[in-house]
C-alpha cells in the first residue's frame, strides 16, 4: 500500500523500486495493472504507457486489464495485480462494474500479490472514507476490498499551507474518527508504503507512518517497523 506514484521531485515511481521489490520479487515476473483510477483526463492507453517503463526497469512485464475483453479472467490468470492511483470514487466504481472487487478480495487473500498506490492503497481498506478525492461519481457503495482491517490516508501532509482557512489533514481525520469511533486511521506521507505479509505489516520508506486515534490522538510508527494488523 503505497502513498504515491512520487515522492518529493523524484521521477514517477522513482522512489518505489525496493517497495515493489519487498511485494514481487520471487513471486510474479509479469503483473496486470488497473488502470481504472485514471483514464478521466487521459486514456487508460496513456496510463499504462506511463506505469509500464518503470516496472519493465523493476524487472517485471506489465499489461494492463483493458486490453482484455473479460476483467475477470484477466485477474483469475493474474500473476499479480497492480493498481494505479487517480481518482478513488471512479476506481472503486468501474471495478464494481467489472465484476472483479469480490475476485480480487478472494485472489489476494489466497496469496496473490497486490500492489496499489494512492487510490490503489485507498481500495485495501474496507471503505473507501478515508480517500482525499472528491466523488466525481457515485459508486454501488463505499465498500472495497477489506484486504486490512484499517483505513489508509495516503499523501498524508500535517499541518495547513500558510493562508489556508479550511480544516488541515489532522482535523479531517479527528472528525472522521469522532464520528466513526470505532475505526481506525493510518495516514502514509509521500514515499511511504506498508508492506502487508500476513497478519503484519512493515512501514517502508524515510518518514514514519501515523496512528491517528480518537481525541486527536496521534502515534507514530516508526519506518522499518513491523505491526500487527490487529495492533492498530
Amino acid at each position: 500500500m503505497m502513498s504515491s506514484s512520487r515522492n518529493g521531485t523524484s521521477a514517477y515511481l522513482e522512489h518505489a523500486e525496493d517497495q515493489v521489490h519487498a511485494v514481487l520479487k520471487g513471486r510474479a515476473k509479469r503483473v496486470l495493472f488497473v488502470p481504472y483510477a485514471g483514464g478521466i483526463t487521459f486514456s487508460f492507453d496513456e496510463y499504462e504507457t506511463r506505469v509500464k517503463p518503470s516496472f519493465e526497469r523493476f524487472g517485471y512485464a506489465l499489461e494492463s486489464i483493458h486490453h482484455h475483453k473479460d476483467a475477470r479472467a484477466a485477474v483469475e490468470q493474474a500473476e499479480a495485480v497492480v493498481v494505479g492511483g487517480g481518482n478513488t470514487f471512479v476506481l472503486l466504481d468501474r471495478m464494481y462494474n467489472a465484476g472483479i472487487v469480490g475476485l480480487l478480495r478472494e485472489r489476494v487473500n489466497a496469496g496473490m500479490p497486490y500492489v496499489g498506490w494512492s487510490a490503489g492503497a485507498n481500495v485495501v481498506c474496507p471503505t473507501i472514507r478515508t480517500t482525499n478525492d472528491m466523488p466525481i461519481v457515485e459508486p454501488p457503495t463505499l465498500k472495497s476490498l477489506n484486504l486490512v482491517p484499517f483505513q489508509v490516508n495516503p499523501h498524508f501532509i500535517s499541518g495547513k499551507p500558510a493562508g489556508h482557512n479550511g480544516e488541515s489533514r489532522e482535523e479531517r481525520l479527528a472528525e472522521y474518527l469522532a464520528i466513526n469511533p470505532d475505526e481506525r486511521v493510518v495516514a502514509i506521507p509521500e514515499g511511504v508504503a506498508l508492506h502487508v505479509h500476513g497478519e503484519h505489516a512493515t512501514v517502508l520508506g524515510e518518514f514514519d507512518a501515523l496512528h491517528f486515534r480518537q481525541g486527536g490522538v496521534v502515534d507514530k510508527i516508526p519506518t522499518g517497523s513491523t505491526f500487527a494488523l490487529a495492533s492498530i
